[in-house]
Protein backbone atom coordinates (compact mmCIF):
# COMPACT_ATOMS: atom_id res chain seq x y z
CA UNK A 1 0.00 0.00 0.00
CA UNK A 2 1.24 3.52 -0.74
CA UNK A 3 0.77 4.67 2.82
CA UNK A 4 2.81 1.75 4.12
CA UNK A 5 5.65 2.45 1.73
CA UNK A 6 5.68 6.08 2.78
CA UNK A 7 5.66 5.17 6.46
CA UNK A 8 8.61 2.82 6.04
CA UNK A 9 10.30 2.26 9.41
CA UNK A 10 7.41 3.95 11.22
CA UNK A 11 5.45 0.73 10.70
CA UNK A 12 7.88 -0.91 13.11
CA UNK A 13 6.48 -0.68 16.64
CA UNK A 14 9.81 -0.20 18.40
CA UNK A 15 11.12 2.37 15.96
CA UNK A 16 7.81 4.22 16.29
CA UNK A 17 8.30 4.41 20.05
CA UNK A 18 11.86 5.63 19.65
CA UNK A 19 10.51 8.20 17.18
CA UNK A 20 7.90 9.40 19.71
CA UNK A 21 10.43 9.44 22.57
CA UNK A 22 12.76 11.50 20.36
CA UNK A 23 9.94 13.97 19.73
CA UNK A 24 9.26 14.48 23.43
CA UNK A 25 12.90 14.67 24.45
CA UNK A 26 13.78 17.06 21.65
CA UNK A 27 10.79 19.27 22.45
CA UNK A 28 12.12 19.64 25.97
CA UNK A 29 15.62 20.25 24.66
CA UNK A 30 14.56 22.98 22.23
CA UNK A 31 12.68 24.79 24.99
CA UNK A 32 15.89 24.68 27.07
CA UNK A 33 17.79 26.24 24.17
CA UNK A 34 15.59 29.32 24.36
CA UNK A 35 14.59 29.41 28.03
CA UNK A 36 17.92 28.79 29.77
CA UNK A 37 19.79 31.76 28.21
CA UNK A 38 16.71 33.93 28.67
CA UNK A 39 16.72 33.11 32.37
CA UNK A 40 20.24 34.56 32.45
CA UNK A 41 19.52 37.51 30.13
CA UNK A 42 16.07 38.63 31.28
CA UNK A 43 15.70 37.29 34.82
CA UNK A 44 19.28 37.67 36.09
CA UNK A 45 20.42 40.50 33.74
CA UNK A 46 23.60 38.63 32.80
CA UNK A 47 26.18 40.38 30.64
CA UNK A 48 27.60 39.04 27.33
CA UNK A 49 30.48 37.16 28.94
CA UNK A 50 28.23 35.45 31.48
CA UNK A 51 25.88 34.31 28.70
CA UNK A 52 28.85 32.94 26.74
CA UNK A 53 30.13 31.14 29.84
CA UNK A 54 26.69 29.59 30.37
CA UNK A 55 26.87 28.20 26.83
CA UNK A 56 30.30 26.77 27.69
CA UNK A 57 28.96 25.05 30.80
CA UNK A 58 26.26 23.38 28.70
CA UNK A 59 28.87 21.72 26.49
CA UNK A 60 31.69 21.21 28.99
CA UNK A 61 30.53 17.64 29.61
CA UNK A 62 32.04 16.59 26.30
CA UNK A 63 35.48 17.52 27.60
CA UNK A 64 34.96 16.09 31.09
CA UNK A 65 33.56 12.66 30.21
CA UNK A 66 33.59 12.53 26.40
CA UNK A 67 36.15 9.77 25.91
CA UNK A 68 35.38 7.46 28.87
CA UNK A 69 31.64 7.79 28.14
CA UNK A 70 32.07 5.76 24.94
CA UNK A 71 33.93 2.95 26.67
CA UNK A 72 31.37 2.86 29.51
CA UNK A 73 28.40 2.89 27.12
CA UNK A 74 29.94 0.03 25.09
CA UNK A 75 29.83 -2.05 28.30
CA UNK A 76 26.10 -1.40 28.89
CA UNK A 77 22.75 -1.75 27.17
CA UNK A 78 22.23 1.47 25.24
CA UNK A 79 18.48 1.58 25.86
CA UNK A 80 19.01 1.51 29.63
CA UNK A 81 21.47 4.40 29.42
CA UNK A 82 18.98 6.45 27.39
CA UNK A 83 16.18 5.85 29.90
CA UNK A 84 18.19 6.65 33.02
CA UNK A 85 19.79 9.82 31.61
CA UNK A 86 16.43 11.15 30.40
CA UNK A 87 14.87 10.72 33.84
CA UNK A 88 17.80 12.23 35.74
CA UNK A 89 17.98 15.21 33.35
CA UNK A 90 14.30 15.85 34.03
CA UNK A 91 15.01 16.04 37.78
CA UNK A 92 18.02 18.32 37.30
CA UNK A 93 16.00 20.83 35.27
CA UNK A 94 13.40 21.04 38.04
CA UNK A 95 15.94 22.72 40.32
CA UNK A 96 15.79 25.99 38.33
CA UNK A 97 12.08 26.80 38.84
CA UNK A 98 12.31 25.57 42.43
CA UNK A 99 15.29 27.86 43.12
CA UNK A 100 13.49 30.74 41.39
CA UNK A 101 10.37 30.36 43.51
CA UNK A 102 12.52 30.08 46.64
CA UNK A 103 14.40 33.27 45.74
CA UNK A 104 17.71 31.40 45.53
CA UNK A 105 18.36 31.44 41.78
CA UNK A 106 21.73 32.82 40.70
CA UNK A 107 23.98 32.63 37.68
CA UNK A 108 26.04 30.04 39.54
CA UNK A 109 22.97 27.85 39.89
CA UNK A 110 22.46 28.09 36.12
CA UNK A 111 26.10 27.15 35.53
CA UNK A 112 25.76 24.07 37.77
CA UNK A 113 22.54 22.88 36.12
CA UNK A 114 23.97 23.46 32.64
CA UNK A 115 27.11 21.47 33.51
CA UNK A 116 25.30 18.47 35.05
CA UNK A 117 22.70 18.44 32.29
CA UNK A 118 25.50 18.55 29.70
CA UNK A 119 27.36 15.60 31.25
CA UNK A 120 24.19 13.50 31.24
CA UNK A 121 23.50 14.53 27.65
CA UNK A 122 26.90 13.15 26.59
CA UNK A 123 25.92 9.70 27.84
CA UNK A 124 22.47 9.96 26.28
CA UNK A 125 23.75 11.02 22.86
CA UNK A 126 26.45 8.34 22.74
CA UNK A 127 23.91 5.65 23.64
CA UNK A 128 21.31 7.05 21.22
CA UNK A 129 23.68 7.02 18.24
CA UNK A 130 24.84 3.51 19.11
CA UNK A 131 21.31 2.14 19.62
CA UNK A 132 19.92 2.97 16.16
CA UNK A 133 21.95 0.41 14.14
CA UNK A 134 20.84 -2.28 16.57
CA UNK A 135 17.20 -1.25 16.34
CA UNK A 136 16.78 -0.81 12.56
CA UNK A 137 19.72 -2.69 11.02
CA UNK A 138 22.54 -1.19 9.01
CA UNK A 139 20.62 -1.34 5.75
CA UNK A 140 18.05 1.14 7.11
CA UNK A 141 20.40 3.72 8.62
CA UNK A 142 19.81 6.52 6.10
CA UNK A 143 16.02 6.16 6.39
CA UNK A 144 16.19 5.92 10.18
CA UNK A 145 18.44 8.96 10.51
CA UNK A 146 16.30 10.92 8.04
CA UNK A 147 13.06 10.22 9.89
CA UNK A 148 14.56 11.02 13.28
CA UNK A 149 16.10 14.21 11.87
CA UNK A 150 12.70 15.17 10.46
CA UNK A 151 11.12 14.75 13.89
CA UNK A 152 13.90 16.73 15.55
CA UNK A 153 13.28 19.45 12.98
CA UNK A 154 9.56 19.51 13.72
CA UNK A 155 10.33 19.98 17.41
CA UNK A 156 12.82 22.70 16.45
CA UNK A 157 9.82 24.51 15.00
CA UNK A 158 7.39 23.68 17.78
CA UNK A 159 9.80 24.11 20.71
CA UNK A 160 10.57 27.83 20.27
CA UNK A 161 7.00 28.49 19.14
CA UNK A 162 5.77 27.04 22.43
CA UNK A 163 8.61 28.46 24.52
CA UNK A 164 8.30 32.07 23.33
CA UNK A 165 4.72 32.63 24.51
CA UNK A 166 5.35 30.56 27.65
CA UNK A 167 8.35 32.69 28.59
CA UNK A 168 6.25 35.81 28.08
CA UNK A 169 3.33 34.36 30.05
CA UNK A 170 4.93 32.57 33.02
CA UNK A 171 8.60 33.56 32.81
CA UNK A 172 11.69 31.69 31.63
CA UNK A 173 12.35 29.77 34.90
CA UNK A 174 8.85 28.29 35.04
CA UNK A 175 9.01 27.40 31.32
CA UNK A 176 11.71 24.87 32.18
CA UNK A 177 8.99 22.79 33.86
CA UNK A 178 7.80 21.91 30.35
CA UNK A 179 11.35 20.85 29.40
CA UNK A 180 11.55 18.63 32.46
CA UNK A 181 8.20 17.01 31.63
CA UNK A 182 9.31 16.32 28.04
CA UNK A 183 12.51 14.64 29.20
CA UNK A 184 10.64 12.50 31.74
CA UNK A 185 8.01 11.39 29.22
CA UNK A 186 10.75 10.51 26.73
CA UNK A 187 12.41 8.23 29.26
CA UNK A 188 9.13 6.56 30.20
CA UNK A 189 8.28 5.92 26.54
CA UNK A 190 11.73 4.42 25.86
CA UNK A 191 11.00 1.87 28.60
CA UNK A 192 8.24 0.43 26.38
CA UNK A 193 10.61 -0.45 23.50
CA UNK A 194 10.47 -4.25 23.35
CA UNK A 195 13.60 -5.00 21.36
CA UNK A 196 16.22 -5.53 24.02
CA UNK A 197 19.92 -5.71 23.29
CA UNK A 198 22.06 -8.52 24.48
CA UNK A 199 24.31 -7.47 27.29
CA UNK A 200 27.76 -6.78 25.81
CA UNK A 201 30.15 -9.62 26.46
CA UNK A 202 32.98 -8.58 28.74
CA UNK A 203 36.44 -8.74 27.26
CA UNK A 204 39.13 -10.72 29.04
CA UNK A 205 40.79 -7.55 30.31
CA UNK A 206 38.47 -4.61 30.79
CA UNK A 207 40.90 -1.74 31.01
CA UNK A 208 39.25 1.63 30.50
CA UNK A 209 42.41 3.23 29.12
CA UNK A 210 42.93 0.45 26.58
CA UNK A 211 39.30 0.63 25.41
CA UNK A 212 39.49 4.42 25.01
CA UNK A 213 42.74 4.07 23.06
CA UNK A 214 41.13 1.52 20.74
CA UNK A 215 38.30 3.92 19.94
CA UNK A 216 40.72 6.79 19.35
CA UNK A 217 42.91 4.72 17.02
CA UNK A 218 39.90 3.53 15.04
CA UNK A 219 38.71 7.06 14.32
CA UNK A 220 42.09 8.73 13.82
CA UNK A 221 43.34 6.06 11.39
CA UNK A 222 40.22 6.30 9.26
CA UNK A 223 40.60 9.18 6.76
CA UNK A 224 36.87 9.87 6.33
CA UNK A 225 35.99 9.58 10.03
CA UNK A 226 38.94 11.79 10.88
CA UNK A 227 37.90 14.46 8.37
CA UNK A 228 34.28 14.52 9.56
CA UNK A 229 35.42 14.81 13.16
CA UNK A 230 37.76 17.75 12.57
CA UNK A 231 35.31 19.47 10.21
CA UNK A 232 32.70 19.22 12.95
CA UNK A 233 35.15 20.60 15.51
CA UNK A 234 35.72 23.76 13.46
CA UNK A 235 32.02 24.13 12.64
CA UNK A 236 30.89 23.68 16.24
CA UNK A 237 33.46 26.13 17.61
CA UNK A 238 32.19 28.94 15.38
CA UNK A 239 28.54 27.86 15.61
CA UNK A 240 28.64 28.22 19.39
CA UNK A 241 30.38 31.60 19.12
CA UNK A 242 27.51 32.58 16.83
CA UNK A 243 24.77 31.11 19.02
CA UNK A 244 26.17 32.59 22.23
CA UNK A 245 25.49 36.08 20.89
CA UNK A 246 22.42 35.33 18.74
CA UNK A 247 19.85 35.73 21.52
CA UNK A 248 21.72 38.75 22.88
CA UNK A 249 21.64 40.36 19.41
CA UNK A 250 17.96 39.56 18.84
CA UNK A 251 16.88 40.77 22.28
CA UNK A 252 19.03 43.91 22.48
CA UNK A 253 19.74 44.99 18.88
CA UNK A 254 16.50 44.15 17.07
CA UNK A 255 14.20 44.75 20.04
CA UNK A 256 12.35 41.45 19.59
CA UNK A 257 10.29 40.12 22.48
CA UNK A 258 10.43 36.42 23.52
CA UNK A 259 7.55 35.56 21.16
CA UNK A 260 9.40 37.11 18.20
CA UNK A 261 12.64 35.37 19.14
CA UNK A 262 10.71 32.12 19.32
CA UNK A 263 9.42 32.69 15.78
CA UNK A 264 12.97 33.28 14.49
CA UNK A 265 14.14 30.03 16.06
CA UNK A 266 11.06 28.26 14.70
CA UNK A 267 12.13 29.43 11.26
CA UNK A 268 15.43 27.63 11.83
CA UNK A 269 13.37 24.57 12.65
CA UNK A 270 11.47 24.93 9.37
CA UNK A 271 14.77 24.92 7.50
CA UNK A 272 15.90 21.86 9.45
CA UNK A 273 12.63 20.06 8.67
CA UNK A 274 12.99 20.79 4.96
CA UNK A 275 16.57 19.55 5.13
CA UNK A 276 15.47 16.29 6.76
CA UNK A 277 12.79 15.75 4.11
CA UNK A 278 15.27 16.43 1.30
CA UNK A 279 18.30 14.69 2.82
CA UNK A 280 17.83 11.27 1.24
CA UNK A 281 17.02 12.61 -2.23
CA UNK A 282 19.85 15.16 -2.15
CA UNK A 283 22.36 12.56 -0.97
CA UNK A 284 21.33 10.17 -3.74
CA UNK A 285 21.63 12.86 -6.42
CA UNK A 286 24.80 14.60 -5.20
CA UNK A 287 26.45 11.61 -3.54
CA UNK A 288 26.65 10.61 0.13
CA UNK A 289 30.20 11.93 0.50
CA UNK A 290 30.11 15.17 -1.53
CA UNK A 291 26.92 16.36 0.19
CA UNK A 292 28.78 16.43 3.53
CA UNK A 293 30.94 19.35 2.37
CA UNK A 294 28.75 20.87 -0.35
CA UNK A 295 25.63 21.47 1.80
CA UNK A 296 27.37 23.69 4.40
CA UNK A 297 29.43 25.45 1.72
CA UNK A 298 26.20 26.67 0.08
CA UNK A 299 24.29 27.56 3.25
CA UNK A 300 26.74 28.73 5.95
CA UNK A 301 27.53 32.09 4.27
CA UNK A 302 23.83 33.02 4.59
CA UNK A 303 24.26 33.19 8.38
CA UNK A 304 26.00 36.53 7.74
CA UNK A 305 22.59 38.09 7.02
CA UNK A 306 21.85 38.22 10.76
CA UNK A 307 24.37 40.92 11.82
CA UNK A 308 22.88 43.16 9.07
CA UNK A 309 19.45 42.94 10.67
CA UNK A 310 17.77 45.92 12.26
CA UNK A 311 14.17 46.39 13.44
CA UNK A 312 11.98 45.86 10.36
CA UNK A 313 12.09 43.75 7.19
CA UNK A 314 15.81 42.91 7.46
CA UNK A 315 15.01 40.66 10.43
CA UNK A 316 12.91 38.52 8.09
CA UNK A 317 15.81 38.24 5.62
CA UNK A 318 18.12 37.23 8.47
CA UNK A 319 15.59 34.59 9.58
CA UNK A 320 15.68 33.11 6.06
CA UNK A 321 19.47 32.92 6.31
CA UNK A 322 19.23 31.03 9.61
CA UNK A 323 16.67 28.66 8.08
CA UNK A 324 19.08 27.96 5.20
CA UNK A 325 21.90 27.33 7.68
CA UNK A 326 19.73 24.74 9.45
CA UNK A 327 18.70 23.12 6.16
CA UNK A 328 22.30 22.59 5.10
CA UNK A 329 23.29 21.41 8.55
CA UNK A 330 20.64 18.69 8.68
CA UNK A 331 21.38 17.44 5.15
CA UNK A 332 25.02 17.14 6.18
CA UNK A 333 24.35 15.48 9.52
CA UNK A 334 21.99 12.82 8.08
CA UNK A 335 24.57 11.70 5.54
CA UNK A 336 27.45 12.03 8.00
CA UNK A 337 25.73 10.05 10.77
CA UNK A 338 24.86 7.27 8.34
CA UNK A 339 28.49 7.14 7.18
CA UNK A 340 29.83 6.94 10.72
CA UNK A 341 27.40 4.22 11.78
CA UNK A 342 27.83 2.16 8.59
CA UNK A 343 31.62 2.03 8.76
CA UNK A 344 31.91 1.16 12.47
CA UNK A 345 31.72 -2.36 13.95
CA UNK A 346 28.99 -2.87 16.55
CA UNK A 347 31.42 -3.32 19.42
CA UNK A 348 33.03 0.07 18.68
CA UNK A 349 29.91 2.15 18.04
CA UNK A 350 29.88 3.76 21.47
CA UNK A 351 33.57 4.58 21.40
CA UNK A 352 33.42 5.89 17.85
CA UNK A 353 30.52 8.16 18.80
CA UNK A 354 32.22 9.32 22.00
CA UNK A 355 35.58 9.93 20.31
CA UNK A 356 34.10 11.99 17.48
CA UNK A 357 31.94 13.85 19.96
CA UNK A 358 34.89 14.51 22.29
CA UNK A 359 36.91 16.16 19.51
CA UNK A 360 34.10 17.76 17.52
CA UNK A 361 32.30 19.04 20.63
CA UNK A 362 35.50 19.74 22.55
CA UNK A 363 35.69 23.23 21.12
CA UNK A 364 32.14 24.12 22.15
CA UNK A 365 33.04 25.32 25.68
CA UNK A 366 35.88 27.34 24.13
CA UNK A 367 33.43 28.67 21.56
CA UNK A 368 31.12 29.89 24.31
CA UNK A 369 33.96 31.65 26.13
CA UNK A 370 35.32 33.13 22.89
CA UNK A 371 31.80 34.18 21.92
CA UNK A 372 31.33 35.96 25.23
CA UNK A 373 34.77 37.59 25.06
CA UNK A 374 34.26 38.57 21.42
CA UNK A 375 30.84 39.99 22.28
CA UNK A 376 32.41 42.12 25.00
CA UNK A 377 35.06 43.46 22.59
CA UNK A 378 33.39 43.53 19.15
CA UNK A 379 29.75 43.46 20.17
CA UNK A 380 27.14 40.83 19.36
CA UNK A 381 27.02 41.76 15.66
CA UNK A 382 30.80 41.48 15.23
CA UNK A 383 30.75 38.03 16.82
CA UNK A 384 28.02 36.90 14.43
CA UNK A 385 30.23 37.93 11.48
CA UNK A 386 33.14 35.91 12.86
CA UNK A 387 30.90 32.89 13.48
CA UNK A 388 29.48 32.91 9.95
CA UNK A 389 32.96 33.07 8.39
CA UNK A 390 34.30 30.25 10.56
CA UNK A 391 31.36 27.95 9.84
CA UNK A 392 31.92 28.41 6.12
CA UNK A 393 35.62 27.48 6.42
CA UNK A 394 34.73 24.27 8.28
CA UNK A 395 34.06 22.51 4.95
CA UNK A 396 37.80 22.26 4.19
CA UNK A 397 38.67 19.03 6.11
CA UNK A 398 35.86 17.12 4.38
CA UNK A 399 36.58 18.65 0.97
CA UNK A 400 40.25 17.59 1.21
CA UNK A 401 39.36 14.01 2.26
CA UNK A 402 38.16 10.91 0.34
CA UNK A 403 34.59 12.11 1.04
CA UNK A 404 34.96 14.56 -1.85
CA UNK A 405 34.28 11.80 -4.38
CA UNK A 406 32.59 8.99 -2.37
CA UNK A 407 29.04 8.69 -3.66
CA UNK A 408 27.78 5.66 -1.69
CA UNK A 409 27.83 4.49 1.91
CA UNK A 410 30.76 2.22 2.83
CA UNK A 411 30.26 -1.27 4.21
CA UNK A 412 31.63 -2.04 7.63
CA UNK A 413 34.18 -4.86 7.60
CA UNK A 414 34.56 -6.84 10.78
CA UNK A 415 38.17 -6.75 11.91
CA UNK A 416 39.94 -10.05 12.06
CA UNK A 417 42.09 -11.00 15.02
CA UNK A 418 45.24 -10.07 13.09
CA UNK A 419 44.00 -6.73 11.80
CA UNK A 420 43.39 -3.56 13.78
CA UNK A 421 39.95 -2.03 13.62
CA UNK A 422 41.26 1.19 12.14
CA UNK A 423 43.18 -0.53 9.34
CA UNK A 424 40.31 -2.83 8.49
CA UNK A 425 37.80 -0.01 8.31
CA UNK A 426 40.01 2.03 6.04
CA UNK A 427 39.90 -0.83 3.59
CA UNK A 428 36.22 -0.15 2.99
CA UNK A 429 37.28 2.90 0.96
CA UNK A 430 39.50 1.05 -1.48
Amino acid sequence: MPNSSRLGLLRDRDFGRLFAATALGQLGDRIIFLALPLVAIAALHADEFQVGLLTSMTAAGSLLVGLPAGAWVDRMRKRSVMISTDLVRALVLLTIPVAWWAGLLSIWCLYAVALVHGVLTVFFDVAYASFLPHLVGRGNLVEGNSKLSAMRSVTSIGGPTVAGPLVGLIGAPATLLVSSAGMAMSGVLAITIRKHEKKPEPSERRELGREIKEGLKFVLRHPALRAMMFGDAVFNLFLVMYQSMLLVFLERETGLQPFGIGLILSGMGCGALLGALLATAVSERVGQGPVIWLAPLLTCPLAALMPWARPGWSVCAAAVGLAALSLGGVVRVVSQSSFQQAMTPDRLLGRMSATTRFVSWGGIPLGGILGGASGSVFGAAGTLWIGAAGMTLSVLPNFLSPLRTMRTLPTEASPSPRTGAGDQSAGAFR
